[in-house]
């Protein structure tokens, strides 16, 4: 099994994921499509017009996480990992008076948001809770292309039939060029012990089957180098996020005041922990805002990997940019096991797999760049993931502000506690990765539907909307 770093890792933009990025990336794959001749295009049969529809949490939460806004976007040819946040408001408003779409390469198709793009909360798509229908007619309104797509989490987008044959029992052992091909935390420890490497050399053996050296270490350092920069960001501005809730930024002001405390030398023994949630709040202001972020594994977990590699720098003055590299890596093996055998969707698992995931990634990067033992990497992964089995997503509104922002503040800190009690050991410990993420799987298929990320349950009911 080989899933690369620079899957788990995308640069993209917020709020969502799954609701935002992944509708982006099915409007350029629908785009795509009907310019390709892999489709029964009748003779003389020309595209004019387009509608899409949003089913099942993608119609539920939709508005709040942006995902009409991402459809229109993504329609007009904007990818998620260059479209230009502060131009996203002009490009859409532009939509909405034309009433069309005239995306690069393509004639000017007709598409009337308000009525070509439903919210469809009656009749949910069978593969996944995000699903969406694009459709694709002539002039007079003969329907001539259709494609389901679902986003199933981190940005990742697939068509129903590519659905279907993931989940289809495997007949081969895949990729035969990938040397540690392993699809289980089990295994991981196994080819370490037998090879002698850590986990981040096998990972990084994997990915340069794909890559050279110098382009791998190149694409860690622009991930970090987003990650940081969104840090930064949301250090710096307040004020109060979008969406209605007037939910206010408070990173600045709690970054301000650890400044201050900082110079003056004064003990403080919540520092590390403040530190540390101030860079993960700092992230994901600007994911509710619609900034610039990396899925970590996903934008609403987006705070917690680089709030820890942060934190990491700030407290270690030793720290180089391979252990950057080193984390990124490690961080990027434990969520590929994760994608693999259960989830990384709140749609689909609730917030363990969001927020929960994140945390067991960056358990594991901690405890790596800090010396661990693969036997200690995969137990503070495990510790990290289990304190947060049964986590629903229920965010205020549908907007990724409430409980998410806090939440991954919550989950940079249990990341450190896990990493910290797993060096403390030896790594012998009762319950095994590959259980905890069974476990995970079985809890989220078991939750109702009220707590994957529907906004119809939870805090999302049971506080006013202000």
């Amino acid at each position: 099994m080989f899933l690369s770093v620079f899957d788990v890792f995308k640069i993209g933009i917020g709020p969502s994921s799954s609701h935002t990025m992944g509708p982006m990336s099915a409007a350029n794959r629908f785009l795509e499509l009907i310019l390709s001749s892999d489709w029964p295009r009748p003779t003389g049969a020309h595209v004019a017009a387009l509608k899409v529809s949003l089913h099942g949490s993608l119609a539920f939460t939709g508005i709040g996480h942006g995902t009409g806004r991402a459809v229109i976007l993504g329609l007009v040819g904007e990818m998620p990992n260059k479209v230009d946040p502060d131009r996203m408001d002009e490009i859409i408003a532009e939509v909405e008076r034309a009433g069309r779409v005239a995306p690069p390469g393509h004639p000017a198709y007709e598409f009337q948001p308000k009525t070509d793009l439903i919210f469809d909360k009656k009749q949910p798509l069978p593969g996944h809770a995000n699903g969406m229908s694009f459709s694709a007619f002539d002039r007079d309104g003969r329907l001539l292309l259709k494609r389901i797509y679902y986003s199933i989490g981190g940005g990742f987008v697939v068509t129903d039939t590519e659905l279907e044959a993931m989940r289809a029992p495997k007949k081969s052992a895949g990729d035969a060029r990938i040397p540690y091909p392993f699809a289980t935390a089990k295994q991981m420890l196994d080819m370490a012990r037998g090879s002698g490497l850590t986990i981040a050399q096998m990972k990084r053996a994997n990915e340069e089957t794909k890559m050279g050296t110098a382009e791998l270490d190149a694409g860690l350092d622009s991930i970090w180098e987003a990650m940081s920069s969104c840090i930064d960001r949301g250090l710096k501005v307040d004020g109060i996020m979008p969406g209605g809730l007037k939910v206010k930024r408070r990173a600045r002001a709690i970054h301000d005041k650890l400044n201050e405390e900082w110079r003056s030398n004064r003990l403080n023994p919540l520092l590390a922990n403040d530190w540390l949630s101030v860079y993960a709040m700092a992230v994901n202001e600007e994911n509710a805002g619609g900034g610039r972020v990396v899925t970590a594994p996903t934008n609403g977990a987006a705070g917690v990997i680089p709030a820890t590699v942060r934190y990491y720098l700030h407290f270690h003055d030793d720290a180089t940019r391979a252990d950057i590299h080193n984390f990124l890596l490690t961080a990027a093996a434990i969520g590929g096991i994760i994608k693999h055998n259960a989830s990384i969707s709140g749609a689909e698992v609730g917030c363990q797999g969001e927020v929960g995931s994140a945390a067991a990634m960056a358990a594991a990067g901690l405890a790596a760049v800090m010396g661990g033992s693969p036997e200690q990497i995969e137990n503070a992964a495990e510790i990290a993931l289990e304190h947060h089995l049964g986590m629903t997503c229920d965010p205020i509104a549908g907007l990724v502000q409430v409980p998410c922002i806090e939440r991954n503040a919550l989950g940079a800190v249990k990341a450190v506690t896990a990493a910290s009690l797993a060096l403390k050991g030896d790594g012998t410990h009762f319950v095994p990765l590959d259980a905890c993420i069974e476990t995970m799987r079985q809890t989220g298929n078991d939750m109702s539907e009220k707590y994957k990320e529907t906004s119809t349950g939870g805090l999302a009911v049971n506080v006013v909307e202000c």
